[in-house]
């Protein structure tokens, strides 16, 4: 959590149009799951995109027109629209080729930056029946069934390498850009290691049940929502080489006490 956090109560009723925006993109995304009738088709750069990946945004983004009509928005489908200090990010669906598989770790993630700094993050991962969310200044939450009481979430305690888990998301990400045979040294030092993947990596950092993890090839939309949950649970999140923010291509989440270490082994 920053030092000159956004009051959470100034952000109060930011957060509940987020978790309004997504209640109704849960109900999009989970009517389509597992249809054997799903389209999909294939964006420029080669990944896959669903009907269900396009039909959240545009509601999002239609309750956001509604809602908030002077803000922009930064969707991974439909791109930039709007200016301004306040920014709303969307990724529709998280997870997107675990989503067209029937495997049910995918989520829609919805974030609010103003200066570019996002403030609030809001992760909803409704085949898993989970929620997770956070303000700045105001902690981070989960649900554990829809309905459910929220409790607040915490980081882990784990101070020595050895007695850490890694999540590395994927081994071809780190051997495009370079770094497998660090990953490999860093896997040797700690106590676990798996690749969890997408948004569930990080909400099982933010809820302390793991305690490292990173990945390459990413976007802002991708990690916007995921800062301040990781954040506000008491964690850091950088890029790989130790910037802030979701713009660098790279993201590092750790439980804030194993994070100079895990940079300086990344580092080589």
């Amino acid at each position: 959590m920053t030092t000159d956090a956004t009051p959470a109560d100034a952000l109060a009723a930011d957060l509940a149009l987020a978790l309004d925006l997504a209640d109704r993109a849960d109900a999009i995304s989970l009517g389509r799951f597992r249809a054997v009738d799903l389209e999909v088709s294939t964006k420029p750069d080669r990944t896959p995109v669903t009907e269900a990946d396009l039909a959240v945004e545009r509601a999002i983004r239609e309750g956001l027109a509604a809602a908030r009509p002077d803000d922009g928005v930064l969707g991974e489908e439909f791109g930039t629209e709007g200016s301004g200090r306040r920014q709303w990010i969307i990724d529709p669906i998280d997870g997107t080729a675990n989503f067209l598989r029937g495997v049910p770790v995918w989520g829609t993630l919805i974030s609010l930056a103003i200066d570019g700094e996002p403030v609030l993050g809001v992760a909803s991962s409704p085949a898993m029946g989970r929620r997770w969310w956070a303000s700045r200044a105001g902690g981070a939450w989960t649900t554990d069934a829809p309905g459910a009481e929220p409790r607040g979430i915490r980081v882990s305690a784990v101070a020595d390498l050895a007695d850490a888990s890694l999540s590395f998301q994927s081994l071809a990400q780190w051997r495009d850009a370079g770094y497998l045979d660090r990953l490999l040294a860093l896997s040797e030092r700690v106590w676990r290691d798996r690749a969890y993947g997408d948004v569930w990596s990080y909400m099982l950092l933010a809820e302390g049940l793991i305690d490292v993890a990173g990945e390459f090839d990413v976007k802002v939309y991708d990690l916007a929502a995921l800062i301040p949950i990781v954040e506000e649970a008491g964690g850091r999140f950088t890029s790989v080489d130790g910037q802030r923010g979701p713009g660098h291509g790279s993201a590092l989440a750790t439980n804030g006490r194993l994070h100079d270490t895990v940079l300086e082994a990344l580092a080589g």
